[in-house]
């Protein structure tokens, strides 16, 4: 495992595997105005006892980290904080795959990988060239059988998992007009699609799905999250309704493990404090930033 390495500044990141940033004061309080997620209170109690890690993408999808954990020994708590809803651009997505041919999809996430399965499934599987951003978006794509893995053909993956370096190395196919189609959330940056644009590719952006903060969160699994060291997180959109859950009289400062760079970066913008990611996003790397962090977290409480 790489060392890590604390950045004082905004100035030079340079993440290694399992970074921490560190703070500047001016960013030492989360109190932020953001829209508050309604509480329920529920009278059943958890079985949880003193979990050591908050997983928090949507119901669901949680189950390989906390069994990844869980063989560590680390007891985990479930929190969801985002859902997902297909947008009208799903529907046109899957009229575009059995109308038009594209040279490159591309995919950025494990969410846009499930819902462009789904239209290519109802646009009858046609032949399709796929570049995606990582190892754990590529996963999603496994699910498919061997039959019809030589008609969906995932033909890149960059030498680093973020959407700039997709963009800086995508190979440019042998005719002047290299067209993309872009199944995205709707919260995804552009960087993708201008980068690909500045290189002269043609790239048509659709946004198929967009994520929201879950409308109800159970207030006794709130209070025990909390207190927990480590929150682990997927995506700024859950890092933003984490934040809007944290009581404006509290200054919540453990640990934060994000699952990449780009998340780790709104994180810091937030004003976390304890943020953890790899240098390469996956599920791999992000178990050993949740470790890292919960080493870290172990050492202060011995302080």
């Amino acid at each position: 495992m790489m060392a890590k390495t604390s950045l004082s500044t905004f100035s030079s990141i340079s993440p290694h595997r399992c970074s921490p940033f560190s703070i500047s004061s001016s960013f030492s309080s989360c109190h932020f105005n953001s829209t508050r997620i309604f509480l329920t209170i529920s009278s059943a109690s958890t079985s949880l006892s003193n979990p050591k890690v908050v997983v928090t993408r949507e119901r669901g999808k949680n189950g390989t980290l906390i069994d990844a954990l869980a063989n560590r020994g680390i007891n985990c708590l479930e929190l969801p904080l985002v859902q997902h809803t297909q947008l009208p651009g799903f529907d046109k997505l899957s009229s575009l795959l059995r109308s038009n041919s594209f040279d490159w999809i591309i995919i950025t996430s494990p969410e846009a990988g499930n819902v462009f399965l789904d239209a290519w499934t109802a646009a009858g599987t046609p032949n399709v060239r796929v570049g995606v951003v990582g190892a754990g978006t590529s996963s999603v794509f496994g699910k498919i059988g061997p039959s019809l893995k030589e008609i969906l053909n995932v033909a890149f993956v960059p030498s680093k998992a973020i959407g700039k370096v997709l963009a800086a190395e995508l190979p440019k196919l042998g005719n002047a007009r290299c067209t993309v189609l872009y199944p995205a959330s709707a919260k995804a940056s552009n960087e993708i699609e201008e980068g690909l644009a500045k290189r002269g590719f043609e790239v048509m952006r659709l946004n198929t799905y967009t994520t929201e903060p879950v409308s109800n969160v159970d207030q006794m699994v709130l209070d025990q999250a909390l207190v927990a060291p480590v929150i682990a997180v997927a995506s700024p959109s859950a890092l933003r309704a984490w934040v809007s859950l944290i009581p404006e009289e509290q200054q919540w400062d453990n640990a934060v493990a994000c699952i990449g760079e780009t998340t780790a970066l709104v994180a810091k913008k937030l004003g976390m404090k304890n943020i953890f990611f790899p240098s390469n996003p996956g599920i791999e790397g992000w178990i050993d930033s949740i470790l890292e962090a919960l080493e870290a977290q172990n050492k202060l409480q011995k302080v």
